[in-house]
């Protein structure tokens, strides 16, 4: 057997696999499935030690009050937070729907969706790997209002058919993220949402901004859309408020880029507006945050002074 037909083997029964975990976790409670959630973040957590020394890194930078053992509490929680993601996003075509929804969403900023989704304009909606971010498309779906999100597809083609047809399922739709230009183009010319990630790394040529008191290098597109396509722009995250499955689906304030002034009429520094929204919003439930990936990469070999930085 070949290598490319040993890969395909490979990818179906891994997806298989996938499938078969779904189907067992949809079959059970949802508190059955929290308590192995907390199982296994003592797992990942205490006994692999799974990326240990990048969480504590990242935690012991971003949040220097933090004692050691805080940190390693923290970290567990944040294990416990990403089983829970997991079991929340397989649960929730099962769950919830668009008669039920408010019995597990709150939005206390609902006039500030509703004036951004219903604008002739095309809209921003900035998030973070913060609280249960899979689930604000979703939601925003079941409620009527299509968004599209821009990511890079996975190496396993049948799941990353299959997780794109569960976003689809409400009417959150993914774009590739390399050669989707045009569709980029034609989903904000339509006056459409696009929702994006304000906090993947963007490489040595990004816009680097401090968040939490360190330099990380975030994509300028999201800004250039903004300022180009006169898009209403606005910071959202859906936060978990104490059971499984139960969301705060909150916002921050929204950006006009009409109603900007010339300071804030630059790449820095709307990506510095939402990156303040983000880290202010991480504060109210670190846990909640994914401290275990690289956000605070700098490849750069040559460090710009604040003056060239502001205008980048």
């Amino acid at each position: 057997m070949g290598g490319k037909q040993s890969k395909k083997l490979l990818d179906y029964l891994v997806y298989l696999g996938v499938r078969l975990f779904v189907c067992i976790v949809q079959a059970m409670p949802i508190d059955v499935c929290a308590a192995l959630s907390r199982r296994l973040a003592t797992l990942f957590c205490n006994v692999l030690a799974v990326r240990g020394q990048v969480i504590d890194d990242n935690l012991r930078h971003a949040l220097p009050e933090m004692s050691a053992a805080e940190r390693r509490a923290l970290s567990w929680r944040m294990w416990e937070h990403l089983f829970l993601m997991l079991i929340e996003i397989i649960h929730a075509p099962r769950k919830m729907h668009d008669t039920n929804w408010r019995e597990f969403v709150d939005t206390p900023e609902a006039d500030r969706i509703i004036r951004a989704m219903f604008d002739d304009r095309p809209t921003l909606l900035i998030c973070g790997h913060y609280g249960n971010f899979e689930l604000s498309g979703y939601v925003l779906g079941t409620l009527g209002f299509p968004t599209y999100t821009v990511a890079r597809p996975l190496d396993n083609p049948y799941l990353d058919r299959f997780l794109n047809e569960f976003r689809a399922l409400s009417g959150q739709y993914i774009l590739p993220k390399t050669g989707s230009a045009q569709q980029v183009d034609a989903v904000l010319t339509a006056g459409g949402v696009l929702a994006l990630l304000g906090d993947q790394y963007a490489g040595p040529k990004g816009c680097w901004i401090d968040f939490f008191g360190r330099p990380a290098s975030s994509h300028k597109a999201i800004a250039l859309f903004a300022l180009d396509r006169e898009a209403l722009t606005l910071f959202c995250y859906a936060r978990r408020t104490g059971q499984p499955l139960h969301l705060e689906m909150g916002t921050g304030e929204l950006l006009d880029p009409r109603k900007l002034s010339a300071e804030m009429r630059t790449v820095p520094a709307i990506t510095h507006w939402y990156t303040r929204h983000l880290e202010h919003t991480i504060r109210q439930a670190p846990e909640q945050y994914w401290w275990v990936h690289r956000r605070w990469k700098d490849t750069r070999t040559k460090k710009p002074t604040p003056d060239e930085n502001r205008a980048a």
